[in-house]
């Protein structure tokens, strides 16, 4: 649990309700991703209520579920993904993603109605972080957000981050852009999110795959995972990169770092009818200077949630792809214990680990 703005991740005996609604789902939780969100929130650069148990990339076996559930049973592994209200016009047309209630599905810190099943004695405590409080020994999720998983040989841990960060990058390619055979795609920022584009991009056939990062190491392991080009935008003039390696311009460019710069960037980045991809979450408020008149020749500036995936649908086909040795995501992993999340976070905001995950239970 963080219990204020900036401080450690704790450990505390809390309350859960046992009485489940027929919507939801108890979920004893193996292994959780920790996302670059986590760190947002613990943070309070996104303004979820403290004190709370975070979370949003669970994976574990549903012991429990509530009256109405089909989709999942009993002794079912799963993994856990974001939260939405299932019945808004994004819900019913199927881009849960852009669910109307997005926000407070996901950062309210309570059931959409304002009620909490997690209780302590001498403090309110906020869970149903992205429908899930992952960071526990047990989740209350609910039918919707809940992803059965009926391939048993591959280890349950690594499946927690297939939730977010990886089905939000594979998707932006995959789903939202619908990257073509033969293009030309740069990644700005190769973290989980970036790495996931960069093996997605390979799968859809793009001819041309820039990845464009800091860190040395990040962009080496890009190469590894199919990028064709790097760019170290320390050590280089990444503009005028992107524009040689490019041809003068690509057809998709991804902004992962939520930076305003790098927006503008982007979209100076592209070819005429390209696509700039707005993924990264930026701070709230921020602001980014975009060229107008490139805008008419033909370019496109869009964000994207969560790679605009269906994860009921979508997280079975990253597992085939990988599977099938073309989604390598186990590469980004690297394993803590439940009582190293500190070390994990930080881990996670210098960079020493790409995607950590939490082994919480067996």
């Amino acid at each position: 649990m963080v219990r204020e703005k900036g401080g450690p991740f704790t450990f505390e005996d809390l309350a859960l309700d046992t009485a489940l609604r027929p919507d939801e789902v108890l979920v004893r939780v193996v292994a959780s991703g920790l996302c670059q969100t986590d760190i947002h929130v613990r943070d309070q650069h996104l303004p979820t209520p403290l004190p709370a148990v975070l979370g949003h990339e669970g994976a574990g076996i549903v012991e429990r579920v509530g009256d109405a559930v089909t989709m999942v049973t009993p002794g079912d592994r799963v993994v856990m993904s974001y939260q939405a209200c299932g019945h808004c016009t994004p819900c019913l047309t199927g881009k849960p993603a852009y669910c109307a209630r997005s926000f407070p599905a996901n950062f309210g810190g309570s059931r959409l109605d304002g009620t909490n099943a997690l209780h302590a004695e001498s403090v309110e405590v906020h869970g149903h972080f992205f429908g899930q409080s992952s960071f526990a020994t047990h989740a209350l999720a609910t039918e919707r957000n809940v992803v059965r998983i009926d391939d048993e040989e591959i280890p349950l841990e690594l499946l927690g981050p297939l939730g977010c960060g990886l089905q939000t990058g594979a998707g932006a390619v995959l789903n939202s852009l619908k990257v073509e055979a033969g293009s030309s795609v740069v990644v700005i920022g190769t973290g989980t999110v970036g790495l996931a584009a960069v093996m997605a991009a390979v799968v859809a056939g793009a001819s041309t795959v820039v990845a464009v990062d800091i860190v040395p190491e990040r962009l080496d392991l890009a190469r590894e995972l199919g990028a064709t080009h790097t760019v170290n935008g320390r050590e280089e003039d990444t503009a005028a990169r992107i524009a040689e390696i490019t041809g003068g311009g690509a057809d998709y460019v991804l902004e992962i770092t939520a930076r305003p710069e790098m927006l503008t960037l982007a979209v100076d980045a592209l070819a005429p009818l390209g696509t700039a991809a707005l993924i990264g979450g930026a701070p709230a408020g921020a602001h980014a200077p975009v060229n107008m008149n490139a805008l008419l020749g033909g370019r496109t500036v869009r964000g994207i949630a969560q790679g605009d995936s269906v994860p009921q649908l979508f997280i079975p086909q990253l597992i085939d792809l990988y599977r099938a040795g073309r989604f390598p995501f186990d590469r980004l992993i690297t394993f803590y214990g439940f009582d190293d999340i500190n070390e994990a976070a930080t881990d996670t905001q210098t960079g020493a680990a790409i995607k950590p995950v939490l082994r919480i239970g067996e």
